[in-house]
């Protein structure tokens, strides 16, 4: 898919994403009387924030003010666009790719972001990464695909978000998966009880105990890519956001994004 109708960034959405993203943004008619600005533009410039990590304020000229872009994104998270577009829209590269609509094994694991005066206030400090932030904690499928996502303080331990992670993704798939695979923080019996709850079994994938240089642990390096390639969006690289809310929105445009591109690979 190449860039069309005049798109002016490479991080604007072309022609065919447009066409299928503008039913899950609509939360009025186009053509209402209180739409100032054009609806396209918006979403482009909130992806332009999320993609070059600009601040708010400094976008181009000839984007729509950026409070008008801010405020139209948070009434999109309000009311769960980009989670609703995450979910279609992996549905829909599980079946091109020959699998079921929904998975029935998930990979969790969660990354730790450095804190910015903007998040300080409700950052808390990582000791096994030594480092003051915000943890992102997300379950994908066993194609990397985004199923969950959780944002806590730093200092909230992997194992506390199980619960949560396990009642979102049977929310999600209609209570489909079995089965989840962990490292070795999430051991214990309070996180293998807490996924039970939810009919999930938990399977820690360990390393190996005499290792030499890097080693590809199974299935685990499909959620560290999915990490990967969210850390290609600058603004995610650190906690910029005031919000929580903010930072998990962003974080889901950018799996929005990723799989749109990867569906039109798939189409192509």
């Amino acid at each position: 898919m190449g860039l069309k109708g005049g798109v002016g960034y490479p991080s604007d959405v072309t022609d065919e994403e447009w066409a299928f993203v503008l039913p899950y943004l609509l939360l009025c008619r186009e053509d209402s009387p209180q739409r100032k600005h054009d609806l396209r533009a918006v979403f482009n410039a909130v992806r332009y924030v999320a993609k070059t990590g600009g601040q708010w304020r400094y976008l181009p000229n000839d984007m729509p003010p950026w409070h008008v872009v801010y405020q139209q994104m948070q009434r999109w998270l309000k009311w769960g666009c980009f989670e609703m577009l995450v979910e279609d829209v992996r549905s829909l590269l599980r079946e091109w790719g020959g699998r079921k609509g929904q998975p029935t094994a998930v990979v969790i694991d969660s990354r730790t972001l450095q804190s910015t005066p903007e998040s300080g206030a409700r950052a808390g400090y990582d000791g096994a990464k030594r480092r003051k932030g915000s943890k992102v904690h997300i379950a994908v499928d066993t194609l990397g695909h985004l199923l969950a996502l959780t944002v806590t303080p730093a200092d909230q331990g992997d194992r506390e978000q199980v619960a949560a992670l396990a009642e979102k993704v049977q929310q999600v798939t209609g209570d489909n998966v079995e089965l989840a695979y962990v490292d070795q923080g999430y051991t214990g019996p309070n996180a293998a009880e807490a996924a039970q709850q939810h009919g999930l079994k938990l399977e820690v994938v360990k390393h190996p105990m005499a290792k030499r240089g890097f080693v590809l642990l199974p299935r685990r390096w499909v959620v560290e890519r999915s990490f990967a390639w969210a850390a290609r969006f600058r603004r995610l690289a650190r906690d910029y956001e005031r919000l929580d809310t903010t930072l998990k929105g962003l974080h889901l445009l950018a799996f929005v994004v990723l799989m749109l591109r990867n569906l039109a690979n798939t189409l192509t």
